[in-house]
């Protein structure tokens, strides 16, 4: 999707509100719905059932008429796409949304209609959202042709954002067959094999002290007080600040990477398990919980998974993902795997052959070694233990 700020005036920002607020009373009903649901009481309703339910709550409350059907009724779609996807196994159960922390809506073109986008100047353009008008948005990157929807949202620091329903075209490939292995960690946040090193950029140490601050001021802060508001909204303006940053360097890796490389490959992860709480339950209960979620945090903020989504949407069927066992552990110049070969976090040393390097780009090169050694099995020429393209190996890199 291309996503751009949209700018509302305070009167245009009360009724995209309501519609935020009637799309989510509208899903939370339907997840209800779906909630009562048990084996031997009957299908539980689809769309068409719940389109006519919908016909007559507008009938019966002035103030869900008073809104956009077409917001309402696309909620009750997405909700019923929701559910197919979760029967199918793709995604999980639709869950209830909460006020200040799920604020949107989508619109559709209605039989492929496209919606009406017109650019004012060179920075400006303007949407037509229904019982809204038009709204302004700023035009940093141009809009795709014949928009047959978008969706508009509100995140936690009050800035709006429309998102026009795009697929892009793919970065093309170098040619060079060029192949990379990355690494993704925590102190690293992405090595690579040809011996670069990125770290995602956070938050500065002001803003860090800034941040924590103001959690402590929140800790002492009543509940339903306007103080608490104002130091929820600080926090989420930091937050935001540092979820931006985090995308943008996202981006610009990935964008990067698919114009450099004509195979990507990266560790087959499970991300979500790999950050799942440690807290147990009452009966069994955890151990360790406050330093696995503090690695939870340091996972999530390093945008692993966000990475590798955005390198299989700009390079398709070029990005490789390989089995991540050993690959810390074994020496990529002599091949010998042992748990004592990983000086530290930052220092690879193996203890048979005594070659040194930055662990990250050690672990980065055996990934590479494995998805080209598939890749030409793939295609007929048996495996290979080295790729012929093979980087120099310095000396330690610094981190």
């Amino acid at each position: 999707m291309s996503r751009y700020r949209l700018r509302p005036t305070p009167a245009q920002e009360a009724l995209l509100l309501e519609h935020c607020g009637h799309a989510r009373f509208v899903w939370n009903l339907a997840v209800e719905q779906q909630g009562w649901w048990r084996p031997g009481r009957g299908p539980a309703p689809g769309y068409v059932a719940q389109s006519r339910q919908l016909t007559e709550a507008r009938a019966a409350f002035g103030w869900l008429a008073a809104g956009s059907q077409t917001v309402q009724q696309q909620a009750l779609k997405d909700f019923a796409q929701a559910m197919a996807n979760f029967f199918a196994g793709t995604h999980r159960r639709p869950t209830w949304r909460k006020a200040g922390l799920h604020e949107g809506f989508r619109i559709v073109g209605a039989r492929g209609r496209a919606w009406e986008v017109r650019r004012l100047s060179r920075r400006t353009g303007e949407v037509r959202v229904p019982k809204v008008g038009w709204v302004r948005f700023r035009w940093s990157q141009p809009v795709p042709p014949e928009v047959r929807s978008f969706r508009v949202t509100r995140d936690r620091a009050g800035r709006w954002h429309v998102a026009f329903a795009a697929v892009p075209d793919p970065v093309l490939a170098p040619g060079n067959g060029a192949a990379v292995g990355v690494d993704r960690g925590v102190a690293v946040s992405a090595a690579l094999s040809t011996g670069q090193t990125f770290t995602v950029p956070g938050l500065t140490p002001g803003e860090a002290e800034r941040l924590e601050r103001l959690l402590r001021r929140l800790a002492r802060a009543k509940r339903g007080s306007n103080r608490r508001a104002r130091v929820k909204a600080a926090i989420a303006r930091l937050k935001a600040r540092e979820a931006d940053r985090r995308k943008d360097w996202v981006e610009k890796t990935s964008t990067s990477l698919a114009r450099r490389f004509d195979v990507i490959a990266v560790e087959d992860l499970n991300i979500a398990g790999m950050t799942r709480s440690a807290r147990g339950t009452l009966d069994v209960p955890g151990t360790g919980v406050r330093a696995k979620a503090g690695l939870n945090r340091a996972i999530l903020a390093n945008g692993w998974g966000r990475l590798v989504i955005r390198l299989e949407h700009k390079a398709p069927g070029r990005v490789v993902r390989v089995d991540p066992r050993y690959t810390s552990q074994t020496c990529n110049a002599c091949g010998h795997r042992a748990p004592g070969n990983r000086e530290s976090q930052a220092v690879f040393r193996c203890v048979a052959c005594g070659h040194r390097a930055n662990a990250d780009v050690n672990a980065a090169r055996n990934i590479r070694d494995t998805a080209v050694g598939r890749t030409v099995a793939a295609r007929g020429g048996g495996a290979v233990a080295r790729p012929v393209n093979r980087e120099p190996q310095p000396a330690l890199l610094p981190t």
